[in-house]
């Protein structure tokens, strides 16, 4: 297929133009008008004539991604204590969509779309907390079961459906307090259920509540974050994954990294991976108090991260697309066809190096950076 002999806003020419949704794994171009792109071209060898476009781009050592989404993070211009703006530290990095985890409850999340999701650029998608307050202040969020409330939950997400593709259910000893997470849990599926939402669940230590009790209450399509941590719950042990996080994943749960500051270890990712076990979704958990670390904390940096610990290349690259665009249900997005979202990510090698994980295992690989991202056709 050719590009059309037309005018474009958008041309980005590439040695390799990736897209896990469609299959194209090659050189070629990706052609933009609006905020639609209008033609993905496979060729080594086609010359495009660079006044065909107001902006024309040739990276030919870079790879052209549909824009990355990232599964779990913290967005927020307002109203949480884990927020960062979106357009300053997520877009300008390779994210063109992020899902908020938790950050605004049915009490706040009239200011959280006001202030955020209607006020960035980057499209910001909510996994409402279950607790009412949010993440609005630095103690646990449900330390106050009645701020577990079902139907206030319940009637926010119908308000607000087109931003909520999920609910945020952490029962860790932090979020939770002296409140029995078994509670906290009943009331999260409630509210799941009533909405026909899939949970976004962080787990409890097992020695409060086993593991396989905890995975046993959740139902196919529910995404466990923080699967590559090593503390306080780890789901490998002996060289093995657990057993019940294989019967989970077999029930159709889901496993999402949430690397986050301290749920990311290279010995559990590298030990499951070699085991066959791969995150259905790679994601930063990014939140303020990774703003000012030495190296930046983006999801191109986790990608890297994960392909250093043994995952194949495609399977990252369809973890921050093609994979979370299917969760999120974005029918447009996390693929490059015509018609798609103009949303596209470069990414070029920068260096190598080594990766340092929270306990200060170390291991080397190469880090990907992103050069260039287009959110809805305008070129961040």
């Amino acid at each position: 297929m050719h590009l059309p002999n037309t005018h474009f806003d958008v041309i980005i020419r590439a040695g390799r133009i990736v897209c896990p949704e469609s299959g194209i794994d090659g050189p070629g171009h990706v052609a933009v008008r609006g905020d639609r792109i209008v033609a993905v071209e496979q060729s080594n060898t086609t010359k495009v004539d660079p006044a065909t476009a107001n902006r024309y781009f040739d990276f030919p050592d870079g790879i052209v991604l549909p824009g990355l989404i990232d599964l779990h993070a913290h967005p927020a211009n307002s109203g949480s204590v884990f927020g960062v703006s979106a357009d300053d530290h997520i877009v300008p990095y390779g994210t063109t969509t992020v899902l908020s985890q938790g950050d605004a409850g049915a009490s706040t999340i009239d200011q959280y779309v006001d202030d955020t999701i209607s006020a960035s650029k980057t499209r910001v998608l909510l996994a409402i907390n279950l607790s009412r307050i949010g993440e609005s202040t630095s103690h646990g969020c449900f330390e106050d079961l009645d701020d577990a409330d079902i139907d206030a939950c319940t009637a926010a997400i119908d308000r607000y459906r087109e931003f909520i593709p999920a609910v945020a259910v952490n029962v860790s000893h932090h979020a939770c307090g002296d409140t029995d997470p078994r509670k906290v849990m009943c009331r999260g599926v409630e509210v799941a259920e009533r909405a026909e939402l899939p949970i976004l669940f962080g787990m409890r230590r097992p020695e409060d509540w086993p593991l396989e009790q905890q995975l046993d209450l959740l139902r196919p399509g529910d995404i466990v974050t923080y699967c590559f941590r090593s503390q306080p719950h780890c789901i490998v042990q002996d060289g093995q994954v657990l057993a019940c996080i294989r019967d989970a994943r077999r029930r159709g749960i889901l496993f999402d990294v949430g690397h986050g500051t301290s749920a990311f270890c290279f010995n559990v990712a590298q030990t499951a991976i070699v085991d066959g076990f791969l995150p259905d979704t790679v994601s930063t958990d990014l939140q303020r108090f990774h703003i000012n670390q030495a190296a930046r904390h983006d999801l191109p940096l986790v990608m890297s991260e994960l392909r250093a610990a043994g995952m194949p290349e495609n399977e990252v690259f369809a973890a921050v697309t093609s994979k979370p665009a299917r969760l999120l249900k974005l029918d447009d997005s996390g693929v490059l066809r015509a018609n798609a979202a103009a949303d596209v990510t470069v990414l070029q090698d920068n260096h190598g190096g080594q990766f340092v994980d929270v306990n200060g295992q170390s291991c080397v690989g190469t880090l990907w950076i992103s050069t260039l991202v287009v959110r809805g056709g305008r070129v961040i």
